[in-house]
């Protein structure tokens, strides 16, 4: 069976762009390949987190990957920094990829900014951890919003260097799932950002842990335009939230773009808006509450999570011991 590998960093505030541009895809995915979740809490550490906060959220994120219909018995989920693999491959290949790399990665120029030269290294080569992440299973597929490419067609760069370093097919070149409507939210105060847990504004984002109140009064107050909805999907060009609520009503109520467009064509938002908030409240509902039931059994998710790790580490040993013989370490 083809292999997915998929994470997703534990640093709070889950939001409507996480369910909508990762966990439904997931979700979709799992029961058509052999899947790997994983909590990138490693990744998490690139900037400075709260050590109690971030265990507190990689459990809310554990709970609210259940919640959202990831079947624990059926797939793999993990804490990332629970198998050592992930480490060593990473070190490997940061001897493998190259400086002129990194450096046009276009996320870290915009995590960075002006303060390049103060940011952590592990901000710098996270790409390479990334690129291990998936690779240490032989992923043979990652699901990726438009935003991701370029990481993924990093990896098969470091892939493709490692194996013709050496001379061995070790690694596949892992190809992309780009999923469909929803998959980039934006942000609901600015349509030209994405939606995003790091936004000073909380109205900028839909909470997974968020109730119908707070769901529906976000909505209200969510910018728009003073003109009613096209009645075609190029009436959106330059209108960036009227897209971006339409694009997310398309996800939620799962229909296509053009389909939601027809649907609401001429309606004030104010009227729009009262529907998107009920589609956002049928489908987060359920979850809001499935993941404050978990929430209460930390031992519950704890035990989910280390069966977890202990199946992915008996994936990683075989290639480990691949790569160590192929980069020339002794083995004993």
């Amino acid at each position: 069976m083809k292999r997915i590998f998929s994470g997703i960093q534990p640093s709070g505030n889950l939001h409507l762009g996480n369910y909508l541009g990762a966990m439904r895809n997931w979700v979709a995915l799992q029961h058509d390949y052999e899947c790997i979740f994983c909590m990138v809490d490693m990744h998490a550490i690139t900037v400075w987190q709260d050590p109690a906060e971030l265990r507190a959220h990689t459990r809310e994120l554990a709970a609210g990957m259940i919640a959202a219909g990831i079947d624990p018995a059926a797939n793999i989920l993990f804490v990332q920094s629970q198998v050592s693999a992930h480490a060593e491959l990473a070190w490997i290949f940061n001897c493998v990829a190259r400086m002129g790399w990194l450096n046009r990665m276009t996320q870290f120029k915009e995590k960075a900014g002006k303060n390049r030269e103060n940011v952590s290294a592990g901000l710098f080569a996270y790409p390479c951890l990334m690129a291990a992440d998936i690779l240490v299973y032989k992923a043979t597929h990652v699901p990726v919003g438009e935003d991701q490419k370029q990481h993924l067609e990093f990896t098969r760069d470091v892939a493709q260097k490692f194996n013709q370093d050496f001379g061995r097919e070790v690694f596949p070149l892992p190809e992309p799932i780009i999923m469909g409507a929803g998959t980039r939210v934006m942000s609901l105060r600015d349509g030209a950002k994405k939606m995003s847990k790091s936004d000073p504004s909380d109205y900028a984002r839909i909470n997974m842990t968020d109730d119908a109140d707070a769901i529906a009064l976000k909505i209200r107050k969510a910018k728009t335009d003073p003109n009613p909805l096209p009645d075609s999907v190029a009436g959106l060009a330059g209108r960036p939230e009227a897209e971006n609520l339409l694009g997310i009503y398309a996800a939620l109520t799962d229909k296509s773009l053009e389909a939601a467009v027809a649907e609401n064509a001429g309606r004030p938002f104010s009227d729009f808006k009262a529907r998107l908030a009920d589609a956002a409240v049928a489908v987060l509902g359920p979850i809001n509450a499935e993941m404050a039931r978990l929430k209460k059994e930390p031992d519950y998710i704890d035990g989910i999570l280390r069966q977890g790790a202990v199946k992915a580490a008996a994936l990683t040993k075989p290639v480990m011991d691949e790569v160590r013989e192929t980069v020339g370490f002794l083995r004993f």
